[in-house]
């Protein structure tokens, strides 16, 4: 297996670290980018709920009668 030509006077390590930089960049974005998605679909579930009413799957919204 012959190695990489890097340029001469130019060091491997810069450009790895570049590339693991952005590697970690989109890991972050796709992280933040999913957390967003989740809370939208929890905002969206409470405010059908509250728009449907209490559910009687939830006991402690139904009022028992004596």
């Amino acid at each position: 297996m012959k190695p990489i030509p890097v340029p001469a006077g130019e060091e491997v390590a810069p450009k790895l670290a570049r590339l693991l930089y952005f590697v970690g960049a989109g890991v972050i974005c796709t992280a933040g980018i999913n957390k967003l998605k989740d809370l939208e679909k929890k905002s969206m579930i409470q405010k059908e709920q509250q728009l449907n009413g209490p559910s009687l799957d939830n006991p402690s919204t139904v009022v028992h009668k004596a």
